[in-house]
């Protein structure tokens, strides 16, 4: 790509630190010829990933970086709403990437707009659903902004070719060409993408020191099973044993006793939006078992009708949250049918954790619709069985009636 003639004066470039951001500055400053290229990070959780960022940004060229602290917020307007939803992306994903990118480009745009800033910068790919979701909230608060995706328009074709441009420009990295994994690491989770995992034959190296960050594998867990007690209040997590915790700190403590028992890592082949296959290694330990115990709660609280029919619901909320269209009226519609279910999901679910698997081992609710009375196998006063009679010939009533139908029409063509 030749250098842009178009008059950006100023623009906020999405910065991760990672290797397509890292080479983007340069990249912005040898394009855009003139312009200010300020970079923004979210933390959502990243750790050390974000340490020595300010410094990295501003050597290669940008004027400024802004570090946001997102962490609370990403946790609780929309981690614990999806949670909530028991959303779940095609019954193993649980979304760690798709709904840390709507907050992160929410407040991008909130730092243009203060900025006067005449385009917004990200790193995504064109194969990838991050793109989508970045610009639909762009969209979202800021219409009219021009968005810059050099992806999509530069003359590099592949990670290897990106190490190449950032050795040439003497930009530091913190990989390797043996260890380019595409990465994304937040609170709630760590993906795995690329290299060997590209083909879905191979095995995931997770005995090979430095793959998985956020836990061991099942093999490497402890040979006797550790308790965790987590208690919630209209479905959301507040306590683990017993201890009132901030929902940072919750999710935090969570991936550590999930982590060190080999929980929450699934290996995926997923649709994603723009129409490929794609396989991702996702290592999610406390959130793996927030969904665990949050489920056990609902069979408990909610009624059979709302609970099958919110079933149907937390599809199509993944579907939402994974397509990107957080900041939408039917997302937010869902949200709100969702938040009325859980008006009673409060209780404590306790769960045995073992080599990566989790199993129930109590739960109770002062909003229980579970009567052992009318459970029981044993002798009760409460439930009359020859109810069930009528009920069974109501039920099957069109069965019958339509099996009579059939006789008929046999009989009449056997004569």
């Amino acid at each position: 790509m030749k250098k842009c003639n178009q008059k950006i004066k100023k623009i906020v470039l999405a910065y991760s630190g990672g290797l397509d951001t890292s080479i983007i500055i340069p990249w912005l400053k040898e394009h855009y010829e003139g312009c200010e290229v300020i970079a923004v990070s979210g933390d959502v959780g990243q750790g050390t990933e974000l340490d020595g960022l300010e410094e990295k940004a501003l050597k290669t060229g940008a004027s400024k970086l802004y570090i946001e602290d997102l962490k609370k917020e990403f946790v609780e307007d929309y981690i614990f709403p999806t949670l909530k939803a028991g959303a779940v992306y095609e019954g193993e994903y649980l979304l760690g990437t798709s709904f840390a990118r709507p907050i992160i480009a929410k407040r991008i745009v909130e730092i243009a707009k203060a900025e006067g800033a005449d385009a917004i910068c990200h790193g995504c790919t064109g194969k990838g659903n991050d793109q989508v979701r970045f610009e639909l909230t762009i969209k979202a608060f800021a219409p009219e902004m021009k968005i810059i995706a050099p992806w999509r328009i530069w003359d590099i074709k592949s990670r290897e070719e990106e190490i190449d441009y950032a050795e040439a420009h003497n930009i530091p990295l913190k990989i390797s060409r043996e260890t380019n994994y595409s990465k994304d690491k937040n609170l709630w989770h760590l993906s795995h993408e690329g290299l060997d995992l590209e083909n879905p034959a191979n095995e995931p190296q997770y005995q090979k020191p430095g793959f998985l960050e956020l836990g061991v594998s099942p093999e490497q867990a402890p040979d006797t099973p550790t308790y965790v007690t987590i208690s919630f209040e209209k479905g959301v997590p507040v306590a683990v044993d017993g201890q009132k915790l901030d929902s940072v700190s919750l999710i935090a403590k969570l991936n550590q006793l999930g982590g060190a028992n080999g929980i929450g890592i699934i290996d995926l082949v997923e649709n994603r939006l723009v129409g490929m296959k794609s396989r991702g290694i996702y290592e999610t330990p406390g959130g793996t078992i927030l969904y665990k115990a949050h489920k056990i709660l609902e069979s408990l609280c909610l009624d059979r009708d709302t609970q099958h029919y919110k079933e149907l619901v937390a599809s199509k909320y993944a579907e939402l949250v994974y397509f990107g269209q957080w900041f939408t009226p039917l997302r937010e519609a869902l949200a709100a049918f969702v938040d009325k279910t859980q008006e009673t999901v409060t209780g404590d679910v306790k769960l045995k954790l073992y080599k990566g698997n989790m199993i129930g081992a109590g739960v109770t609710s002062p909003y229980s619709l579970y009567d052992e009375e009318i459970a029981t196998f044993d002798e009760d006063q409460v439930y009359d069985q020859m109810d069930s009679q009528g009920f069974i010939n109501l039920f099957g009533l069109p069965i019958k009636v339509n099996a009579m139908m059939k006789q008929k029409h046999h009989k009449e063509g056997a004569c």
